[in-house]
């Protein structure tokens, strides 16, 4: 079933092709108007899809264009390239940019753009040309050539064949296609004896075609070498692990995917050493390069490698000197993919910045590269794992705030700047929460979900295509079901459209106060509020809610109803909705200001006993008796969420860990501060002794 359910019949009339695995519309409108279009879906996902269109001007040489088509079925434009596209309802215009306002007569211009459809999505019958209908002949009157049945189901996921796979040169379109992309992590490139060293299972057949089924056009597969080859000077690669390698890579390939291959851990094992062994780094590199590319030389063009992943060198002089050895590294990976012929000869080739950074100090230092290169099949990559405080949940970053926004823009910005701006394609080869590492509930989760809707949508404006980093903490590599269905409900959204939001993801009313009304500020993005349900059932506007601009009211009345007999804890949901994108959980919450109990313990095993309460914690401060800071990371009072302190909800405790004792003076107590997200804040003290600790209340 894994190579046929992929396939879809599509009915179109004349000479309009919907390649089976490819779903490639070409409409081939032809009329008396001097031009031709033809557009086509190079690729779709539930919800989805990447249009590309090129107009052939068969009249007068014209400076200045304007395209119009109609989508028969609501479908709509979420971003475009190489064209400004504007939308009126269902009627679409695309007009030219300043690069390619002239169509000589014969000349074709090209754009692409991603959209988003529901119910089905059968391709425009007619486009018309500075007010022109096109079609096809100077004079000529014939009828476009695809038939309006011409549609996908929505219940299918259709892939790209390699018949339609992009030609050289074309490598924006291809990129284009390859969103949204998936990682293939802790796998392949586990460093131990096979790719379950690292815990999980063996990749199967059976999971590709899951995640291919989850919309995801693209799939990145990092491999760590260094396990699975000879010594110098020829460094030859196990059979059995190129093979598996290969068999991995073909069941990718079979299932529609486009696939990301590269030498991967290597890059802090051995090749970071490169400027103290620059001559045997070199050689072991070119050798694995040559074999790989000789192993894949005659592998569809939907295949792309990587050079290297997040390149560093230990002990390098200088920023200048790591770059220096990485553009050594890059055009020796170029040279020798290019010279193996057969399709690595124009195969699309991923560049890393240094370290897959966009600081502005890796990013132009690459930029340089490319233009020297000239090489138009080149596509540059970095990775995004947020504003590192929120990443991790340090130095009071718990919430998807300005900072927190900016710094990703000024990330995407760059990249558009240097490098899609001179039709560079850029790939986020890895994305996510660096908390993530531990487990995804180091930030909170409305404060995640913010960052992963704004991340979706900013990516899309910037035409960038984005790979979610999974190393199996996201996606079941045997189950197939996310750990996490609302955090993937909402990437999946943002995919093609945005979301509202609101300041938070929580209500809470104190289990003994008094019960009044509660509000929360919403974060429209553009879209419009249309109400608030809870389960089936849509609450009441006026006599539950009231909205006062951005400011969401829920009564008193309603949270009485809503908090029923008030046990701690989450009581009810309910969900905000908006004209688009998924709705916003919102938990209303009982609680009391939580309890903590003084303690004996060691270094290695404190816990503070805690009544939480239905409350939950946020971060915590500590500080030594002068006000200066205590523990790693002294220059923030406020720690690293489970990396330095953990809640255990079920244990009713707060675990202190080592690694925080680790960096606490001897003798000096320490005032701690727990920050809970109803707004409680708790004193608490600890003081080490040798290996020993005690906590107190005062």
């Amino acid at each position: 079933m894994r190579g046929t359910r992929w396939r879809v019949g599509l009915v179109a009339g004349g000479a309009a092709a919907l390649l089976a695995a490819g779903v490639m519309v070409a409409v081939s409108a032809q009329a008396a108007a001097g031009c031709r279009v033809t557009y086509s879906v190079a690729s779709q996902w539930p919800g989805g899809f990447t249009g590309n269109v090129a107009v052939t001007n068969l009249g007068d040489p014209i400076n200045g264009w304007s395209l119009v088509w109609t989508f028969p079925n609501g479908q709509a434009v979420t971003q475009a390239w190489n064209a400004a596209v504007t939308s009126s309802g269902s009627q679409v215009t695309a007009r030219n940019v300043s690069y390619n306002a002239a169509i000589a007569t014969n000349a074709t211009v090209s754009f692409g753009f991603n959209g988003s459809w529901t119910g089905s999505n059968t391709a425009p019958t007619s486009f018309a040309l500075n007010g022109t209908v096109c079609t096809g002949s100077v004079g000529g009157t014939a009828s476009p050539t695809v038939s309006p049945s011409a549609s996908v189901s929505p219940s299918v996921s259709p892939t790209v064949s390699p018949t339609t796979s992009p030609q050289p040169g074309n490598a924006m379109a291809a990129v284009a296609a390859m969103q949204p992309g998936w990682n293939l992590g802790n796998s392949l490139d586990a460093v131990g004896a096979d790719e379950t060293a690292w815990g999980n299972p063996r990749v199967t057949a059976a999971l590709l075609d899951n995640v291919r089924a989850q919309g995801f056009n693209s799939i990145r597969i990092p491999v760590t070498w260094s396990n699975h080859h000879g010594s110098a000077p020829n460094y030859t690669i196990d059979a059995a692990w190129l093979n598996r390698v290969k068999e991995v890579v073909d069941w990718a390939i079979a299932d529609g995917f486009y696939v990301m291959i590269n030498i991967h851990h290597d890059s802090w094992q051995w090749i970071n050493t490169m400027p103290s062994d620059r001559t045997n780094v070199l050689a072991r590199y070119n050798a694995l390069w040559t074999q790989i590319a000789a192993a894949f030389r005659g592998h569809s063009s939907r295949l792309v490698f990587e050079s290297v992943n997040e390149p560093q060198f230990t002990g390098a002089s200088d920023e200048a000197q790591s770059i220096s050895l990485l553009n050594e590294l890059n055009t020796s990976f170029r040279s020798i993919v290019r010279a193996s012929g057969g399709g690595n000869a124009s195969r699309l080739l991923v560049i890393p910045t240094l370290h897959t950074s966009a600081d502005a100090a890796r990013v132009d230092p690459a930029l340089n590269w490319f233009t020297a290169t000239g090489d138009a099949n080149l596509i540059a990559t970095v990775h995004y794992y947020g504003y590192w405080p929120f990443s991790v949940n340090v130095a009071g970053g718990t919430r998807f705030d300005a900072t927190v926004q900016s710094d990703l823009t000024g990330a995407f910005d760059r990249v558009y700047n240097a490098f899609v701006a001179r039709r560079i394609p850029v790939i986020i080869g890895e994305y996510g929460l660096l908390g993530f590492d531990r487990h995804t509930g180091t930030i909170e989760q409305g404060e995640k979900l913010k960052f992963f809707e704004y991340f979706g949508y900013y990516a899309r404006n910037r035409q960038i295509t984005t790979m979610l980093w999974d190393n199996g903490q996201h996606l079941g590599r045997t189950s197939f079901a996310w750990a996490d269905a609302e955090l993937i409900g909402q990437i999946k959204s943002s995919w093609t459209t945005r979301s509202g939001t609101a300041s938070s993801d929580q209500v809470y009313v104190s289990r003994t106060a008094a019960i009044t009304s509660k509000s929360l500020t919403l974060n429209l993005n553009g879209l419009s509020f249309q109400g608030l349900r809870q389960g089936t059932t849509d609450l009441a506007n006026g006599a539950d809610y009231t909205v006062s601009g951005s400011t969401l009211t829920l009564t008193a009345a309603a949270v009485t109803r809503l908090v029923g007999s008030r046990a701690y804890g989450v009581n009810t949901n309910i969900q905000a909705r908006f004209s688009a994108g998924v709705p916003w959980r919102i938990s209303i919450i009982t609680y009391d200001t939580p309890i903590l109990a003084g303690a004996t313990g060691t270094t290695g095993a404190f816990a503070v006993p805690a009544q939480f309460r239905g409350d939950q914690l946020a971060t915590m401060e500590a500080r030594y008796a002068d006000g200066s800071n205590a523990g790693p990371h002294n220059w923030t009072s406020f720690k690293e969420f489970d990396v330095t302190f953990a809640p255990n909800y079920t244990a009713n405790t707060i675990t202190l860990k080592p690694e925080f004792f680790a960096e606490v003076n001897e003798g000096q107590r320490v005032t701690l501060t727990f920050h809970f997200w109803s707004g409680a804040q708790l004193t608490y003290y600890v003081t080490k002794s040798g290996g020993n600790v005690t906590g107190t209340l005062t």
